[in-house]
């Protein structure tokens, strides 16, 4: 949208008005539900207080015995108290709890089905299909480094396919957000302008990222290249290298919110990077915590896919491998359990892919609703009357109710 500043419609030309938005680390005016805006109906009396017409005894009215300021007895009666956050989509639209990020990210999978498992479903393929290509090119010719070899032959199409996925996906949560469906032809059209820019901000992240690691572990690898064996120096160096993993997770997470803001915002990807370290300021541990906690449900459920296929691929292939070890020659990995994994691959990433990055959407969202009062914005895109909204880019929104 152009008409709400700090929000845009990922099929929006403009970006936001960055005059009008502000500051990512300005804490919102009320805590909790943000204030409405200029201009909205005012709220009913009865939002702010107890509001109870005289009765007699017996007639509604209230019962004898001690009253307070929640009713008889401490217990607040039904209709009092503020209003219940507006809800036209995946999520209240309200400061987040752990356990509304993750209700938010499974409902966008369950509402969006077709989209979302669609999009995660297609892309599974390809990156499993290219996994076996490079693992029957390779055929074990590299012996103890195909594992490596065979990870850095798939990494030029691992990184194209999760940029597709996670560009594609970020329309289909911020749509589902304003309770809009949205199909798989127009979120590659609404997406499709900002993929070399993704691209160039998820390699950019990686080398910043991974570039601290592999600084701290240099001096390691350097030493053993040079063929030298103190373990006093070895154990040093490891320790070394250890201390820019925490460095190296530190920097993750401050740049992890830079693909969204990309997507949303249409910033440039230097201005994405500094957008996501001013909106993870203050908040690092918990963001932290929740992007540690998607990870290891999205591996939980992986490896619980995973083993009865694992199982399987060892019982159909556990023959071929007796007769290469029969021949005393080269060791690979039988078809039929490569086959049997990519089937786990593929099942396990339609699920867990939109889940994490509903996940990353959603943690998007939530810190800008903590500090800048996206909320009512959001109100006004979804088109709701009482925040004056008139829909996605000025068009009448749809009926909240009907999600």
């Amino acid at each position: 949208m152009t008409d709400t500043p700090g929000w845009a419609s990922p099929s929006s030309s403009e970006p936001p008005r960055d005059d009008a938005r502000p500051p990512a680390d300005a804490p919102a005016a009320v805590p909790g539900q943000s204030a409405p805006p200029q201009g909205a109906p005012v709220p009913p009396p009865a939002w702010g207080g107890p509001q109870v017409p005289p009765a007699r005894p017996g007639w509604g009215g209230p019962p004898p015995g001690p009253q307070g300021p929640y009713g008889p007895y401490g217990q607040a009666p039904y209709g009092w108290g503020p209003p219940p956050s507006p809800k036209p989509g995946i999520i209240p639209l309200r400061p987040l709890g752990l356990g509304e990020l993750l209700d938010g990210s499974v409902a966008t999978i369950r509402k969006h089905w077709r989209t979302a498992l669609g999009l995660s479903l297609g892309i599974a393929v390809l990156q499993q299909a290219g996994g076996i290509g490079a693992e029957l090119l390779i055929g074990g010719k590299t012996g103890d480094f195909t594992t490596v070899v065979v990870a850095l032959a798939r990494m030029p199409l691992d990184l194209l396919l999760g940029v597709i996925a996670s560009a594609l996906l970020t329309v289909v949560v911020s749509r589902a957000i304003l309770g809009q469906s949205v199909t798989l032809r127009e979120a590659w059209r609404d997406s499709g302008p900002r993929l070399l820019q993704l691209l160039g901000l998820s390699l950019l992240t990686g080398l910043i990222t991974g570039g601290v690691v592999l600084l701290g572990f240099a001096p390691l690898i350097g030493y053993e290249m040079a063929g030298a064996k103190s373990p006093a120096i070895v154990g040093l160096l490891v320790i070394v290298g250890l201390l820019s993993l925490p460095v190296g997770a530190w920097l993750w997470i401050q740049l992890s919110l830079a693909a969204p803001a990309l997507m949303l915002e249409k910033q440039g990807v230097i201005t994405a990077l500094s957008r996501s370290r001013r909106l993870v300021r203050g908040a690092w541990w918990r963001i932290f915590g929740i992007n540690l906690l998607s990870k290891l449900i999205s591996f939980i459920v992986s490896f619980v896919i995973a083993i009865p296929f694992t199982v399987i691929g060892l019982v159909v292939g556990f023959g071929d491998l007796q007769r290469q070890a029969a021949s005393g020659g080269e060791t690979t990995v039988p078809m039929t359990m490569l086959i049997a994994a990519a089937i786990a691959g593929v099942i396990a990433a339609t699920i867990t892919v939109p889940f994490s990055a509903g996940i990353g959407v959603l943690l998007y969202v939530d810190q800008r609703i903590r500090r800048e009062a996206l909320d009512i914005e959001l109100a006004r895109a979804a088109g709701l009357p009482e925040y004056g909204g008139t829909g996605w880019s000025g068009r009448p929104g749809p009926d909240p109710t009907r999600l």
